[in-house]
């Protein structure tokens, strides 16, 4: 023990405390930085539909295609997001939807009335809860005039105050010249 006493001591004890404050502050200031990163990493609903890149990743199959157009949707009626979002999330929309379709409206008539129905889906507090869109072997292809169709159905849970109502949409998809399937239209189909 003499080995460490005196100045030589008290030095290597100031030495050895500096190490694991040093050490600590590291640590400290490590998993910060990793906790900072995992945040950053985190997408919103809205950032995570947006990132799919449609020219590289079109879903492959009519169910996917209604999928993708289920979570759109999702974010529209129940996401929080700037005027910049909605019109990246239409756009976004839009490429899923047949020629025909689109050329039924203007882009900016299109967001206008998407607004005036994201506005009364709100207003009357409703959020569509869930989606089932049907098993791929309920899918019904057929060809018609040189094209092929698919007709495939979505169950939407929308929740409107303390209820859940049950809406069946029927989805009709034609395949374009490039092999995508592309919404040709939609409607309500009413319980049996």
């Amino acid at each position: 023990m003499k080995r460490f006493s005196g100045k030589k001591g008290f030095t290597v004890l100031i030495f050895l405390a500096c190490l694991m404050v040093g050490y600590y502050a590291y640590l400290s200031n490590h998993s910060t930085s990793k906790e900072e990163n995992d945040e950053a990493a985190v997408l919103t609903k809205v950032e995570k539909v947006l990132s799919r890149n449609l020219e590289t990743n079109y879903p492959p199959t009519p169910r996917e295609v209604v999928k993708y157009f289920s979570e759109i949707s999702e974010c529209f009626y129940n996401e929080e997001y700037s005027e910049e979002k909605l019109i990246e999330l239409a756009d976004k929309i839009r490429l899923l939807y047949d020629d025909e379709l689109v050329a039924n409206q203007t882009k900016d008539d299109y967001i206008t009335q998407l607004k005036e129905d994201i506005e009364e889906f709100k207003g009357n507090k409703r959020t569509i809860y869930n989606y089932t869109p049907s098993s791929s072997i309920d899918v019904e292809p057929f060809t018609e005039d040189g094209y092929e169709w698919a007709r495939l159905y979505c169950i939407y849970s929308i929740k409107e105050g303390t209820g859940i109502k049950k809406s069946n949409t029927q989805f009709l998809l034609r395949k374009n010249s490039e092999g995508h399937y592309k919404i040709y239209g939609w409607k309500l189909v009413e319980a049996e």
